[in-house]
């Protein structure tokens, strides 16, 4: 039975394309509790955009260096699978996504052994399991928005991509790949800022710390979306090298038989 399985190609292609999606996906999540500076990593120095009445250089969450690759798997899953398998891995990556923080936050509860707090003093962390605690232990809003915007894009994208493809059909695989990633990522970036900083920063909020005023959540968002923006472009090549990589190994047969049953999934 699994020797069919696996020999089965489709089959084979969808596991492979969804680990590489759920893994990416969650890795995401995890990095993305570190702000880096893409100017400075690239070697040069801050840009300080001003939109509005706020200067903003491209400080991003490191899950933006994965994210790309999420959403040309979607497209990819969405030309050979169609919108059930994309909604599916979607849903199944949200619940296992959901899943790993409610393990975090078991995880942080737990008392620390005496040895383990100090562990690293001289490498510079005075307390190792408020250093643990900080960097797996997301709020709650980030962690909603996150989810959120995830489904969201998704379901977007889907629709974006069959609507495209629907009027090109086989033709221009950068449009509908391409097009669908920019309209997503769009809705993805503001509604993950919206949920996560407009509306966390206000809900619950008896510390005192800063509420994102709206003009300073639609420059952040305006910023993080001219990356990923640019990044989609510049990712267009990648999804035309996949593309061939499956074709070979599908055949030209099977690959359109499994294009021509997703569109109509």
């Amino acid at each position: 039975m699994i020797n069919n399985i696996i020999r089965n190609k489709p089959t084979r292609l969808f596991i492979i394309l969804a680990g590489i999606f759920i893994t990416n996906a969650l890795v995401a999540e995890v990095i993305g509790a570190k702000i880096f500076s893409l100017e400075r990593s690239l070697g040069f120095e801050p840009l300080n955009i001003k939109i509005f009445s706020y200067e903003h250089s491209f400080n991003l969450t490191a899950g933006v260096l994965l994210w790309p690759v999420v959403f040309i798997m979607t497209d990819i899953i969405n030309e050979y699978f169609g919108s059930r398998g994309v909604r599916f891995l979607s849903a199944l990556t949200a619940a296992l996504i959901a899943f790993t923080f409610v393990i975090f936050y078991w995880a942080i509860g737990l008392t620390p052994a005496d040895f383990f707090v100090t562990s690293k003093v001289h490498s510079g962390v005075p307390d190792m399991d408020k250093a643990y605690n900080a960097i797996l232990g997301q709020g709650g809003w980030i962690i909603i928005g996150s989810l959120t915007a995830f489904l969201l894009g998704q379901l977007i994208d889907v629709f974006t991509f069959h609507k495209i493809k629907k009027v090109t059909g086989e033709r221009k695989i950068w449009l509908r790949a391409t097009g669908s990633t920019l309209v997503s990522q769009f809705i993805d970036t503001f509604v993950v800022l919206f949920i996560a900083f407009y509306v966390g920063t206000r809900v619950n909020n008896d510390s005192g710390d800063m509420r994102w005023p709206f003009s300073l959540f639609i420059s952040v968002g305006i910023v993080n979306y001219i990356y990923k923006f640019l990044i989609a472009i510049l990712m267009t090549p990648v999804i035309y090298f996949a593309h061939g990589l499956i074709e070979r190994y599908l055949g030209h047969d099977l690959a359109a038989s499994m294009k021509k049953e997703a569109m109509a999934a």
